[in-house]
């Protein structure tokens, strides 16, 4: 990853290019009877670069184990909405599903805290 973004950085890309480096869950807090993690969807991390997120800048925080949000938590639908706004697309956009029924791409908020 800092290969890459070093890279992006160097070629004047970063500006331009979202990176997103996330998983679709955490890890438990502590370890199970094997002595390994399971997964946790409470609580995770995520990792934008680039494309019109701040540097060098963490927004939230985990309480003192890792198991929960204990300051300005992220939906998973506002992760979105901030991936659509960052490459320019508004994140309420209606698209067609089946049944020719209307949905929107993503039902959460941007996160602009995040934006540089």
């Amino acid at each position: 990853m800092p290969t890459l973004l070093d890279e992006l950085d160097e070629r004047v890309l970063l500006h331009a290019t979202l990176v997103v480096w996330m998983a679709e869950f955490g890890r438990t807090p502590k370890n199970n009877e094997k002595a390994s993690r399971d997964h946790w969807p409470q609580c995770y991390t995520v990792l934008l670069a680039g494309g019109g997120a701040k540097r060098g800048f963490v927004y939230g925080e985990s309480d003192k184990t890792g198991s929960y949000p204990s300051k300005d938590p992220v939906r998973p639908e506002d992760l979105a909405a901030t991936i659509y706004y960052l490459l320019g697309i508004d994140p309420h956009t209606e698209v067609i599903a089946t049944g020719n029924r209307p949905v929107l791409i993503s039902e959460g908020n941007p996160v602009l805290g995040i934006m540089s």
